[in-house]
């Protein structure tokens, strides 16, 4: 069963803020919760090709994974995959709203293999969840400190 994750959040920053702080792997630990560290293991800044291994914890498990970026349009869209533990891609797209605010989504869709195949659906539902806590905490970030 495929996972497909869907989150957004309305964040009362300019969509270029937004969209350079979030997409940036040395904030990532600031706002992902359960990113437990960040290593570059290609030079920045980041681009197309772009490798960053993250370790972190999900349902109770440590993970250590490798995202390439595929596709780049900053300010715009961020997709990065990886292989391990499974397959699974991320997309973060921005949009401006009217107030000049930006909308951010965060979208995860993967094809688990062996045990997380059969975990799928609760995967799914433990990755929504952290994803609004993250996407809150992204929200908490931008509109009460200056992120540069």
């Amino acid at each position: 069963m495929p996972v497909d994750v869907r989150t957004e959040i309305e964040i009362d920053r300019p969509c270029g803020e937004v969209a350079a702080y979030a997409s940036n792997p040395d904030n990532v630990a600031a706002w992902y919760e359960n990113i437990l560290a960040v290593e570059w293991k290609t030079a920045p800044p980041l681009c197309v090709g772009s490798q960053i291994a993250f370790v972190a914890r999900f349902l109770g498990r440590h993970l250590a994974y490798t995202y390439e970026v595929n596709a780049l349009d900053p300010g715009e869209r961020l997709v990065m995959s990886t292989n391990r533990p499974f397959r699974m891609e991320t997309t973060y797209t921005w949009e401006d709203t009217e107030g000049g605010g930006t909308r951010m989504t965060l979208r995860n869709r993967g094809e688990p293999s062996g045990f997380s195949r059969v975990a799928a659906p609760l995967m799914a539902s433990a990755m929504r969840r952290a994803n609004r806590k993250d996407l809150r905490q992204l929200k908490h970030i931008l509109e009460t400190t200056d992120p540069h």
